[in-house]
């Protein structure tokens, strides 16, 4: 009889979880307060930016070394789902206009000795920027490029992962609250199930019972322009709102910058919109006739130190504090839990993130 796990929690990080588990042989069951296509998720408000060597500038240099170890996992993964995904790897492209670029030397100049090789940041003038990104020459002089960065597209991702988890036999309960989690227990809509593993992935949802847990708000805009083209993520340094913009297929584009320490779920800010919009049109002057299709909020789990941490004891395992590094740590985090599961360790430790940026890389080195 196959061993048991109940996920709590269908975003990203559960549903990477489960199709692991499942393609290892674990039976597994799924429960998600939310609908199939995950709306109400924060990976669904996210613009799946995988830049481990720009998220220098601000966060630890372990989410850099996970980033790293989970770029080189996500091929395989996406070999592995039911419906293709887009992932491409043709770097990121940092600019500023001249009045800012006292700021893109700053950053350089914070970045360059935590890389281990020159070649993960280059700098690139007016020429290198005509082959990268020909539209947006006109308009700056001078910027970095990150050749080994990517993207991959959230929303196919998350509805690709919906379909595998079914297609392999994932018992999954959408649009259900479980009331308590529990060591190899849970208990919903009056029911108490028994498990082997009970796996806690709710974000938010565990702030109960995750001393430190707090929101921090993300806000973007998602467009479309056809008179854009960009080949890859490019980012704008400003003083107040450093801003990226994500190409998608057919001229979609996901605009965004903001990081607020707040809980607050209400609708974006008129302020907010106005800066995003107003950068992106001083980025690519074609923005000026694209057409806004959503405005998106939500808010990302994150732990004092804004690193992710796994907990474990007994038949149960929590795992959260993503913050906004979920699409670019979430591998490393997710091959280091299902290591645990099936070795069925459980002596009531904390694996903080070194742990699992080493085991990441040590079975990269393996495989």
């Amino acid at each position: 009889m196959s061993q048991t796990v109940a996920i709590v929690g269908a975003g990203l990080v559960g549903r990477l979880l489960a199709v692991e588990l499942a393609t290892s042989g674990w039976d597994i069951h799924v429960y998600e307060r939310d609908g199939r296509m995950g709306w109400e998720s924060c990976s669904f408000a996210a613009a799946g930016m995988l830049a481990p060597y720009c998220e220098l500038e601000s966060a630890e240099l372990l989410v850099s070394e996970m980033g790293v170890a989970s770029l080189a996992r996500w091929p395989s993964i996406l070999e592995r789902l039911k419906s293709p995904v887009s992932f491409r790897q043709e770097g990121s492209l940092l600019v500023a206009h001249p009045r800012d670029f006292d700021a893109l030397v700053h950053l350089q100049q914070k970045i360059e000795p935590q890389l281990s090789s020159s070649e993960m940041m280059q700098w690139v003038g007016q020429r290198e920027i005509a082959d990268l990104e020909p539209e947006i020459v006109d308009r700056f002089q001078r910027g970095l490029f990150f050749p080994g960065e990517g993207q991959i597209d959230n929303h196919e991702l998350m509805a690709s992962l919906a379909e595998t988890m079914e297609d392999l036999g994932v018992e999954v309960h959408w649009r259900t609250s479980v009331e308590k989690l529990e060591p190899h227990q849970i208990s919903y809509d009056s029911k108490q199930e028994t498990f082997d593993w009970v796996v806690d992935c709710r974000g938010l949802g565990a702030k109960e019972d995750w001393k430190g847990l707090r929101g921090v708000r993300g806000e973007l805009v998602i467009v479309r322009a056809p008179d854009v083209t960009l080949k890859r993520p490019v980012r704008v340094m400003h003083p107040r709102y450093p801003l990226y913009v994500v190409p998608r297929k057919n001229n979609f584009f996901v605009i965004g910058a903001t990081s607020i320490d707040s809980e607050d779920m209400t609708p974006i800010s008129l302020r907010s919109t106005l800066e995003l919009l107003s950068a992106a049109y001083a980025l690519h002057p074609g923005f000026a006739e694209a057409r806004i299709l959503h405005s998106v909020v939500q808010c990302r789990p994150a732990l004092p130190d804004h690193l992710p941490q796994i907990q474990v004891q007994d038949g149960l395992m929590r795992i959260n504090g993503l913050y906004r590094h979920g699409f670019l740590c979430s591998p490393a985090v997710i091959q280091t839990a299902v290591n645990t599961i099936n070795a069925g360790e459980s002596d009531d430790e904390l694996l903080i993130v070194k742990r699992v940026a080493c085991d990441s890389n040590r079975l990269d080195t393996q495989e």
